[in-house]
């Protein structure tokens, strides 16, 4: 009889521990988000310390200067290294809910077809585009942000994420317009397999101080089923998506929605839902985006190192909000080191630390484990609801964790 009623989970997105086995084939292989984030504020001689995670376990799994292994950690730790191919945020989560991917998400180092362009453009009367190639999402605002508010034409970008981006000003484009030419590009995208298109709107006039707002919104390829997500909604247990995780998964089988764009506002929403949700069966899936979006893909190690420090002193209203039947999980998506060439993501293992205040949780270090999915299986596990693991191909292959922690 599993003592869980309640999973949060947190996705600290992009927080990689290093380099994954296969990292050299991505161009990756040097690549450390958290140590590099961390000896960067060394190298600066400037103070870095994480001591809520130290305590939790994380210099267990993760050579991080700064952050010290203890005795007695008191959360329960592993390394995750993925099992799908790829190193974006659609991968990661999918994985994380027991959806393992055979294949690499279509890149489009070159932009997009031209023919399917005049097309989107026709669809929407759009007078043109502009950019259409691999791009900085900020650089690309300063490029062509004061053509695209003169002409209306939208700024499509893409990275080394199977991603349409199309950025516009919400004072001169508007927002409801981008929100809509982006459900028309994810209509002709579907049979191209793209895993996401992305609005990006900003405010600002003038190139230098055009901000991206947090409006942004995903249209994903719908997960394959089941995932977690289905299973708990047919158990009748309730998921909230908080950040951008209902965009991830297509807007399936998450009951309740905080759309937030920013950390802060994210960990709030969290805190928020936690006391709505209190006594009630089901999971708390929240994205924290910054770490990626504002600090790993600008190559910002020192914003990074901030970011995590204040993730850091907010954990313990974290822990204060559980109640004796939940259980607490950090992980996170993909890596993006903010020292590496170039600005995409990193292809790393990532941490998994998940705490309870549950009388009979133990702590352990279950060292590298095969399959994001062993996310899924522990949730499942927890939830008194191991019977559907088998539902889950990822997850099947995942080893059983809330066992040997006392949860199940």
């Amino acid at each position: 009889m599993a003592c869980i009623d309640r999973v949060i989970l947190v996705v600290l997105d992009s927080v990689g521990i290093g380099a994954a086995a296969d990292a050299a084939r991505f161009g990756d292989a040097s690549a450390n988000t958290l140590k590099h984030v961390a000896e960067w504020y060394q190298g600066k001689g400037q103070p870095f310390a994480l001591p809520n995670l130290e305590r939790w376990g994380l210099g267990q799994i993760a050579a991080v200067p700064g952050v010290h292994p203890v005795a007695r950690p008191q959360a329960a730790t592993a390394t995750l290294a993925a099992l799908s191919p790829g190193k974006d945020t659609t991968t990661g989560h999918w994985e994380m809910a027991g959806n393992v991917l055979p294949q690499e998400w279509p890149l489009f180092p070159q932009g997009f077809d031209e023919e399917l362009m005049q097309r989107w453009c026709r669809d929407n009367d759009l007078p043109g585009w502009l950019c259409n190639a691999p791009a900085s999402g900020t650089a690309v605002l300063d490029e062509f942000g004061e053509e695209h508010r003169r002409t209306g034409k939208p700024i499509v970008y893409t990275s080394g994420d199977s991603v349409f981006q199309v950025a516009c000003s919400e004072d001169t484009f508007g927002l409801d317009r981008l929100y809509a030419v982006c459900r028309s590009a994810r209509a002709l995208l579907d049979p191209l397999g793209v895993g996401r298109v992305i609005a990006r709107p900003f405010i600002g006039e003038r190139a230098g101080a055009y901000t991206r707002t947090e409006n942004r919104r995903d249209f994903s390829m719908p997960p394959p089923a089941p995932n977690l997500l289905d299973l708990l909604v047919a158990r009748q247990h309730f998921v909230a998506g908080i950040g951008k995780i209902e965009d991830i998964f297509a807007h399936r089988s998450v009951t309740l929605v905080e759309h937030t764009g920013r950390n802060e506002t994210s960990l709030l929403a969290t805190s928020e839902v936690m006391a709505r949700t209190a006594g009630q069966r089901g999971l708390i899936f929240t994205n924290l985006i910054d770490f990626d979006q504002l600090h790993g893909h600008r190559r910002n190690p020192g914003s990074y190192g901030q970011a995590l420090m204040d993730f850091d002193a907010y954990l313990p209203i974290l822990e204060a909000s559980c109640g004796p039947r939940d259980l607490l999980m950090l992980t996170a998506d993909h890596g993006n080191d903010p020292t590496h060439p170039g600005s995409d993501h990193t292809r790393e293992n990532v941490p998994l630390l998940f705490w309870s205040p549950a009388e009979n949780f133990r702590t352990q270090d279950f060292g590298r484990v095969s399959g994001f999915a062993a996310i899924a299986r522990l949730t499942l596990d927890s939830l008194g609801l191991g019977g559907d693991v088998a539902r889950l191909d990822g997850a099947a292959r995942s080893p059983a964790l809330a066992a040997a922690s006392g949860l199940a």
